[in-house]
């Protein structure tokens, strides 16, 4: 039987089954239980606080509801009701080809795990995914896009064969400075890329457990720099495990567009602010920059099926 254009349509996917997790926030430093479910097809990845009211509950994993992106990714919604560090997670979705996922928090945090994306990655995959029966949508980008902030910036640019290119600069520290670049390969960068930990200065940890951050940060989640030495006992993963961790960081944001993006991405010295700076200006409502692949207007938005999860 001859195939139809429809029947070559690559489709949407999202997990064979559900994976709960435990653990405790990185930043809150509060045990977590999180819950991941399937999603609907054009839904996209959600949030849904289970300790709020319902009318509250829910949060959509979009560059417009984030929050704060000073040490994490933080989104909220118009309630006040916030999710903090989304970005692993969101780099292991991406990583593991989910479209559509509906995360069930019991508490503010994502549980931080190792500090990397492949321990959610390997409850993904344990899980499987499933094809939907809508086509997989993704961002092409028609022009260059690009932000900075003194020296630092991250830009787009238009390619049918994606690369990721990444360099940090720590000077005066054993990080110094570090490049990467990659093809847009999901084995390699579930391989290379996944298990790079967040990492951290021993010297700023109390400042920043004075602002409310780090609380939950030890060395069995976080590779911790102490003057010119590694404290964790295991050393590194990687001898350039920063400037990968980088890239998973990256990765985690962007998929805050709400699809995937077909494009390159080069980032000197970047964070998730300027991670989130770059999505708003792709993405904002003045934006030609991009198109949508194939073309349809989709309204992401609270489903049936989502309101009825709120209840768990």
């Amino acid at each position: 039987m001859t195939s139809t254009i429809e029947d070559r349509v690559t489709r949407q996917r999202t997990l064979a089954a559900e994976f709960r997790i435990y653990g405790k926030g990185i930043h809150t430093g509060q045990p977590v239980c999180m819950t991941v479910y399937p999603g609907e097809p054009d839904t996209g990845i959600c949030f849904l606080r289970s300790d709020q009211p319902p009318s509250r509950a829910l949060i959509l994993a979009r560059w417009s509801n984030v929050v704060s992106a000073q040490y994490s990714t933080d989104l909220g919604n118009s309630a006040g009701v916030r999710v903090r560090t989304v970005e692993h997670l969101m780099a292991a979705l991406r990583f593991g080809g989910i479209d559509n996922a509906l995360i069930v928090l019991n508490g503010p945090e994502v549980p931080a795990l190792d500090g990397s994306a492949a321990l959610f990655l390997n409850h993904i995959e344990q899980a499987g995914s499933v094809e939907q029966d809508a086509p997989a949508r993704t961002i092409v980008l028609l022009r260059p896009v690009r932000v900075r902030d003194g020296d630092r910036y991250a830009r787009l640019t238009p390619s049918f064969d994606p690369r990721l290119t990444v360099t940090i600069d720590f000077k005066g520290t054993p990080l110094g400075m570090q490049s990467i670049a990659t093809a847009w390969n999901r084995d390699l960068l579930k391989r290379e890329i996944a298990p790079a930990r967040t990492f951290g200065f021993a010297a700023e940890h109390g400042a920043m457990k004075e602002r409310g951050h780090a609380l939950g940060a030890d060395l069995t989640n976080t590779v911790v720099v102490d003057g010119d030495q590694i404290r964790n006992p295991g050393g590194l993963r990687y001898q350039d495990e920063f400037v990968r961790h980088k890239m998973l960081d990256a990765i985690g944001d962007l998929y805050l567009a709400g699809w995937p993006i077909r494009a390159n991405y080069d980032g000197y010295k970047p964070g998730h602010a300027l991670n989130v700076k770059l999505l708003r200006q792709l993405l904002g409502q003045s934006s030609d920059a991009w198109t949508l692949v194939p073309s349809r207007t989709v309204k992401r938005s609270e489903s049936p099926a989502l309101a009825a999860l709120a209840q768990v």
